[in-house]
């Protein structure tokens, strides 16, 4: 049994998104026979770090300081996000530079970080309205591949898998996806 953690990302509380229903399908899947854990970081209140040393020497907020435990509990992460403006949504990348800080995801004491989070894999659901095959061949997935390498990586996460969801406006795209999510919760990939 494996311990997973769902981080669904979209900063739209309100149901029918797509985002939501993927995490719920992926949830139901890993339900069978895994331990889940589930963040909606929309639900999440904290400040945006500023400086340098609001990352370095501010003291998390306790919603924070929780989300760092539920990782550490975690066998395996997945993140589920629409794509904003290229990118992921700013409270991702805002939950993301609370959470990964030195002391937690890395360890900056010898000069060189050092990986603290090793031994956990990961999987990045994001939607988009664009074909998934022309974000990745034109856009050749930047957004995704700097999640995976700059911060999941980097923190020692590995494997991080993806799964690119296009065409979101299509209903045979919508269920082929919610299909594709439990069988992959199933899995715990």
């Amino acid at each position: 049994m494996a311990h997973i953690l769902l981080i669904d990302a979209h900063p739209d509380k309100k149901e029918g998104h797509l985002v939501h229903a993927l995490a719920d399908a992926y949830e139901e899947g890993a339900s069978e026979d895994n331990d889940v854990r589930r963040i909606n970081v929309s639900d999440l209140r904290f400040p945006i770090l500023h400086s340098p040393e609001d990352w370095l020497h501010r003291k998390p907020p306790v919603a924070i300081r929780e989300a760092q435990q539920d990782i550490l509990w975690a066998d395996h992460l997945a993140f589920f996000y629409p794509l904003w403006l290229g990118d992921m949504p700013a409270l991702l990348k805002g939950f993301l530079e609370q959470v990964a800080r030195p002391g937690f995801a890395i360890d900056m004491s010898k000069g060189f970080p050092r990986k603290l989070l090793t031994g956990r894999s990961a999987r990045i659901v994001v939607t988009m309205g664009m074909p998934a095959l022309f974000y990745r061949l034109v856009y050749r997935a930047h957004s995704l591949k700097s999640l995976k390498r700059n911060i999941l990586n980097f923190a020692g996460i590995t494997p991080v898998r993806a799964t690119v969801v296009g065409g979101v406006d299509s209903e045979t795209a919508r269920h082929r996806a919610l299909a594709e999510m439990a069988v992959l919760g199933r899995r715990g990939r």
